[in-house]
């Protein structure tokens, strides 16, 4: 089991690039950063190369999306924003080497009819998995709750799963987030097995709070046996809010799930 931590979530106590030397102390396998272009591509890789880390997973920008904006990957008229996002990820990535990256579907836009955003969200998924398939680089699409994220177009296992078999590339699988299903009120097991076959990476967080496992009610256990069950053999990626705690306090789950 690869256990990576999300840098943007973990370890903020420290700037971006001291992070990666505190998951590699912490006993983390490997790092993954949301939006990382802050950072000079050639000191990331630095940083990554000093403490002997992989670089597991970056997003794609995805312009106004955290803002609370319906960001670039859905949006007809922002074909030529999500085009120059596609080159700005490119770039960097030919640098950093992640060995994912995870295209964010986005909300559906006012005046925008869901099929229609469907469609322009299957063509450049498309693109952008044939793009990257050349750095031997996996791209990924995730499904967010409606709940924290309303007008999130991808919600479920099973809307990745209907996204997937439209785009129907080699090179772009699912990124199943547990917290975004348990917040739901997903089964996980079930939402494993929906997506059998096409599983490139996952996310964790217990639910409620989006805290350290242990926090909540969701059963890893039971979720990790599934996966393991359905053949993943891919990363598992820390994405929770420790909390007042600090990074270094919320870490009691690590040593159990390394055993495991």
């Amino acid at each position: 089991m690869k256990i990576a931590a999300n840098l943007s979530l973990l370890f903020t106590e420290q700037p971006l690039v001291e992070r990666i030397l505190a998951a590699r102390i912490a006993g983390f396998d490997g790092v993954e950063i949301q939006f990382p272009y802050e950072v000079p591509a050639i000191r990331l890789k630095d940083q990554l190369e000093r403490a002997g880390l992989p670089l597991v997973l970056i997003n794609l920008p995805a312009g106004d999306l955290m803002l609370g904006g319906p960001g670039l990957a859905a949006v007809p008229e922002r074909q030529d924003a999500f085009d120059a996002a596609l080159q700005e990820a490119l770039n960097y990535a030919l640098m950093v080497r992640p060995a994912c990256v995870n295209v964010l579907p986005g909300r559906l836009a006012e005046g925008v009819e869901r099929e229609l955003a469907l469609e322009t969200l299957e063509r450049n998924l498309w693109k952008t998995a044939d793009a990257f398939d050349l750095l031997g680089i996996r791209v990924l699409c995730e499904a967010i709750n409606p709940l924290d994220m309303p007008g999130f177009l991808i919600n479920s296992a099973a809307d990745l799963r209907a996204l997937l078999e439209r785009v129907e590339h080699p090179n772009c699988m699912a990124q199943l987030d547990f917290y975004h299903m348990a917040r739901q009120g997903l089964d996980l097991p079930d939402c494993i097995a929906r997506l059998a076959g096409r599983i490139g990476h996952v996310q964790f967080a217990d639910c409620p709070g989006r805290g350290a496992p242990g926090t909540g009610e969701v059963d890893f256990p039971a979720a990790l046996q599934a996966l393991q069950a359905g053949g993943y053999q891919g990363w598992l990626g820390a994405e929770y809010k420790p909390g007042e705690q600090g990074s270094e306090a919320s870490l009691g789950w690590l040593a159990e799930w390394r055993a495991r």
